[in-house]
């Protein structure tokens, strides 16, 4: 079997540099035609092959761009990719999807795997058991290989990199005073526990609609889901959890859920349970996704606009990706400052259906 050899043993073979041995196997035109010749008749007897990883750092030219997420079936996050698509494709690129399946382990994995040669970039929202650890490791580690990421929807400050949010805090604020316009006195808030950035951010908006609006907080209307367990596989155990609550909290009046489906559900809950949605309740969720739309009543949310999230967190990777080399030099070296990323935050807007009077 023919050894393998490096671009370092065809140079000290041939007596040429690295440099031109790279280029005279690219077909670069600054290497004479008789030396392309003779490097890559060499390269090719000894069973040459490129380092995909090598070249991805230094040259970065697959023109492909990672995507991974938490979730696929989730209506966000497959409005986040069709902005991305939408981009990518018509700036020359490509995108692989990969999913974490909101695991520590199979996100790092997935990273692993596509930084392995086959992309340029990454855009990414952490999986929610890698937010629950608060080890970020992998995401410094990517970044310290020259490869820039974008983070979308779930980011953290420990990551220096560009991110794409909505405003949650504001979302919120937003979808709490609808209710209060339409004359809710006794409003509840469905969440998540508070590792999870979004859901930490939505709660403290209700929080403050509350406040500004002279309702009293009551820790008793606020029920925190525990989200480690798959509740899109284990919805009679969510439905019951919520029933409980309603019914514990007979004056509830509105309901605020910082997701589609908890929104959904609580609904659902209530027209069992014998209360009239809006007559008795009403309720907004966030995120403006299928099963808002098609929910009966149709479900008042508000919305994230992912496809503008996902554009513009395509422009923004793809802008990093084709500066130029002393900029993206500056870019990926240790000495860039917290300032030189961009943090871009899209507005929501409250999209009301029948679940809001």
């Amino acid at each position: 079997m023919k050894r393998k050899v490096t671009l370092k043993q065809i140079a000290k073979e041939l007596d040429v540099s690295i440099s031109t041995v790279s280029k005279a196997l690219s077909n670069s035109s600054e290497i004479s035609e008789d030396t392309t010749q003779k490097i890559q008749a060499f390269a090719k007897l000894y069973n040459y092959r490129p380092n995909n990883i090598a070249l991805s750092l230094k040259n970065r030219k697959t023109k492909t761009i990672g995507i991974l997420i938490p979730e696929i079936v989730h209506h966000f996050f497959s409005t986040v990719i069709r902005g991305i698509e939408r981009v990518a494709n018509r700036r020359g690129y490509n995108v692989i999807v990969g999913l974490s399946n909101e695991s520590f382990t199979k996100e790092i994995i997935n990273m692993e795997l596509l930084a392995n040669g086959s992309i340029d970039g990454f855009i990414l929202s952490i999986s929610k058991e890698t937010l629950m650890k608060q080890d970020y490791h992998h995401f410094n580690a990517t970044i310290n290989q020259g490869i820039p990421i974008v983070m979308f929807d779930r980011v953290v400050n420990e990551v220096d990199c560009d991110k794409v949010i909505v405003d949650d805090f504001k979302g919120a604020v937003k979808a709490v005073e609808k209710l209060v316009h339409k004359g809710c006195k006794n409003i509840a808030l469905i969440t998540t526990m508070d590792y999870v950035s979004v859901g930490r951010l939505r709660t403290q908006g209700y929080l403050e609609a509350l406040e500004e609006n002279k309702l009293a907080p009551d820790s008793n209307l606020i029920l925190k889901i525990d989200d480690s367990l798959d509740v899109e596989n284990n919805l009679d155990l969510l439905e019951t959890e919520i029933a409980q609550f309603l019914k514990s909290n007979p004056d509830i009046d509105g309901v605020f859920a910082v997701n589609e489906l908890y929104a959904v559900s609580a609904m659902k809950v209530a027209k069992k349970i014998g209360r009239q949605i809006p007559d008795d309740i009403q309720v907004i969720g966030f995120t403006d996704g299928v099963l808002s739309k098609h929910a009966s009543p149709s479900l008042t949310t508000v919305s994230q606009h992912g496809q503008k999230m996902g554009e513009q967190s395509a422009n923004l990777l793809i802008d990093r990706l084709e500066a130029e080399d002393a900029q993206m030099d500056q870019y990926l070296s240790s000495n860039t400052s917290k300032s030189d990323y961009i943090k871009m935050v899209i507005e929501t807007e409250i999209i009301e259906r029948e679940s809001t009077k």
